[in-house]
């Protein structure tokens, strides 16, 4: 067993990043941590090479859309796992909805290409430096990415349905 703790894991991000990491918590004992956009490559290449983490599988890449939080509407988030320590780790960066970009770890982790292509897919993240970003699920021909919360999940003219039946 480990004694590597999420006490330990984010004193050593603090100590090493310090100003990118932006905030942290712990839901179902799972370390979750905000970082800037722009040093998240920096810190998930750390946090695999270093010799004390050793974060070495990448378990996700996803995104979650925040339609109302303006300049942050898209996270990103990267969950890593210590398979020597049994310690797991989330990484979030918020991303501008006009502009989603973000480094590529394919350099860092080879399973990462996949996951990135899937993001990108469904949310529309640029993963800057990707080697093949492209669609790998849905249509070439779609124009829209459909994770995203932008439509309306009803057609609201459709008279068939009466919501007193429906809780509403």
């Amino acid at each position: 067993m480990s004694n590597l703790s999420n006490e330990t894991v984010l004193a050593r991000l603090q100590e090493q990043f310090g100003a990118a990491i932006i905030s942290s918590e712990t839901p179902y004992d799972l370390l979750s941590v905000e970082v800037t956009a722009d040093k998240a490559h920096d810190i998930i290449a750390w946090l695999k090479t270093d010799g004390q983490l050793r974060m070495s599988f990448l378990t996700l890449i996803g995104a979650v859309h925040f339609p109302n939080d303006k300049g942050r509407e898209i996270c990103i988030n990267y969950h890593v796992h210590s398979l020597v320590h049994n310690v797991r780790l989330r990484l979030r960066a918020f991303l501008p909805i006009e502009e989603p970009n973000i480094a590529t770890i394919t350099d860092i982790y080879v399973g990462a290409d996949w996951l990135e292509r899937e993001t990108y897919d469904f949310f529309g993240v640029n993963f800057v430096g990707h080697p093949d970003l492209r669609r790998i699920l849905n249509e070439d021909s779609m124009d829209y990415f459909p994770m995203r919360k932008e439509y309306h999940l009803e057609d609201a003219t459709r008279e068939d349905k009466d919501d007193r039946y429906f809780g509403r």
